[in-house]
């Protein structure tokens, strides 16, 4: 039991580089079922066509399901095009808002389909089938050797000796794709690196308070899920037990509209007034009806764990 609670606690602690390691698995798997079973090269005019749908179209559709699975798109997008919030909100500030939590939104559900992709240039079936058909490669492999040769880069995909007669003196298209695959993989990472380092940099709080935070964040989701699912199935049984005996429900407080609004909103960091979350916020501030409530502070990226944590809870 032991061995097992300490797997929990990593699995936990290291939930986001679990999950992303998960997915890029997954897809890296599925890439290879495409390219081994599912695609066949045409080796005709339609090489151009087809290998860059099967490059491109299933890192697209990768990309959508990114967005989909976030919950911070749903967080986002629920009743911001209602007239109560267009009122409320100034359509500078809302812009700006949205468009830095859609960059973060963006940079995860970027990992399938970039996966896709770096998986799918280092196999090179894909690259070597759309290359062929390019013009820009034909005039490349066939520079003053007339037609015939354009005809047999088309073919050259389906035969391995074809390939390593027109590539002889000129680098195959095998060897580009995989360069091109390493260097999408090493710019990811670089990338990755460097927007880490800049986020920790930027961090309104230290380490070991972020730390703390990051806790904070897990067991307040963790108790507000249990909270509600007791406080539905309190209120569930009541109006079930009015509506079979006909009698009158007794007195059951429930958040109203306006309390749901109020923790919904997205969290903004305020170093004048410290809380650790929209719902430690609210309390804080008399149920959201102190002015200090409607203060907004830096929405920093290094901050995105809070709505994340929050938004997590009800599983969309």
């Amino acid at each position: 039991m032991e061995r097992l609670r300490k797997a929990l606690d990593f699995c936990i602690r290291h939930q986001t580089i679990l999950g992303y390691s998960i997915v890029s698995l997954l897809t890296a798997a599925s890439e290879h079922i495409f390219s081994s079973v599912v695609f066949k090269c045409p080796c005709n005019s339609g090489n151009m066509l087809y290998g860059s749908s099967f490059l491109l179209v299933p890192a697209f559709i990768l990309l959508l399901l990114g967005y989909m699975v976030n919950a911070r798109t749903w967080r986002l997008l629920t009743g911001s095009c209602s007239a109560e919030k267009r009122l409320q909100c100034s359509p500078r500030g809302t812009c700006a808002r949205y468009s830095q939590v859609l960059v973060q939104v963006t940079a995860r559900a970027l990992v399938a389909p970039l996966t896709w992709i770096a998986v799918a240039l280092l196999g090179a079936n894909f690259y070597e089938c759309a290359a062929s058909g390019n013009s820009l490669i034909k005039d490349f492999f066939c520079k003053d050797e007339g037609p015939e040769c354009q005809t047999q880069l088309l073919k050259m995909p389906c035969g391995e000796k074809l390939s390593a007669q027109i590539s002889s003196e000129r680098l195959s298209l095998h060897a580009q794709s995989q360069l091109i695959g390493w260097f999408l993989i090493a710019s990811i990472m670089t990338v990755a690196l460097i927007s880490t380092c800049v986020s920790r940099c930027c961090s309104p709080v230290s380490h070991l308070q972020l730390k703390f935070w990051k806790i904070y964040s897990t067991k307040e989701q963790e108790l507000f899920e249990s909270k509600a699912k007791d406080h539905a199935t309190k209120l569930a049984e009541i109006n079930t037990n009015c509506f079979f005996e006909a009698t009158d429900p007794a007195p059951f407080h429930t958040p109203s509209n306006e309390d749901w609004r109020k923790i919904s909103f997205l969290y903004t960091f305020n170093p004048q007034e410290q809380y650790y979350s929209m719902i430690h916020k609210y309390v804080g501030t008399n149920r959201g009806n102190c002015s200090k409530f409607q203060e907004e502070g830096q929405d920093l990226n290094v901050l995105a764990f809070v709505d994340e944590a929050h938004t997590s809870i009800s599983g969309l």
